[in-house]
């Protein structure tokens, strides 16, 4: 699916999870905090901003995938890292602004991106704090990313997984992640899956209208 594509059935998208808004009917309050302090946290931080600037000086010297993602994901996963405060950052997929918002959210996170398998390094010992894995155009990558990342997680890793609903194949993968034995609850936001790992909570999956 192409931004254009999402654009136009973003309409349609929003009537079907419409029930779904603003933590109506959640009662776990892990989750109900992440929803509405979180997922649909308004405040605007002072880093966005100086993020947007630092994009737009950015953007010339970049291939035109540097201004892919949406204004709302990117701002999203800034809010994801801060709110999670991993000590390492994995940015799996086409290197993109998200970089800038990802690395933002904490800086003191160890950050290592990777466009292909050749480029996952991960230091031995060292746990998979936070994983964006954007990727959706190659299904295959995806899992096998996910899968070696899944087997380095802690109960405080947090995976955000691109395009869950943009194919029949990503639905097919994002619901086998959903199954791994080491997920725990899990938030489908159509463009984004939210994975945590922490097992000591009650496993559901919820749906968000994002």
């Amino acid at each position: 699916m192409n931004r254009i594509t999402l654009a136009l059935k973003r309409p349609f998208i929003w009537l079907c999870r419409f029930r779904h808004r603003c933590g109506y009917g959640v009662h776990s309050p892990f989750a109900f905090n992440l929803i509405t302090n979180v997922i649909y946290e308004k405040m605007p931080y002072y880093k966005y901003k100086d993020l947007t600037l630092e994009q737009k000086r950015l953007a010339s010297q970049k291939e035109r995938h540097w201004n892919y993602e949406s204004k709302k994901v990117k701002q999203l996963l800034f809010r994801l890292v801060n709110y999670a405060q991993p000590d390492t950052i994995v940015d799996v997929g086409t290197l993109a602004a998200s970089s800038l918002y990802l690395k933002a959210g904490r800086e003191k996170a160890d950050y290592t991106s990777a466009t292909d398998l050749s480029e996952l390094f991960l230091e031995n010992g060292v746990p998979v704090g936070f994983l964006y894995l954007h990727d959706y155009r190659h299904p295959e990558f995806m899992e096998e990313v996910f899968r070696i990342c899944a087997a380095r997680t802690t109960d405080q890793s947090v995976f955000v997984i691109e395009g869950i609903r943009y194919t029949s194949r990503m639905r097919a993968i994002w619901k086998r992640m959903q199954q791994n034995e080491r997920a725990g609850i899990t938030f489908d936001l159509y463009e984004l899956g939210i994975i945590f790992f922490d097992k000591t909570k009650i496993k559901q999956d919820y749906i968000i209208n994002f």
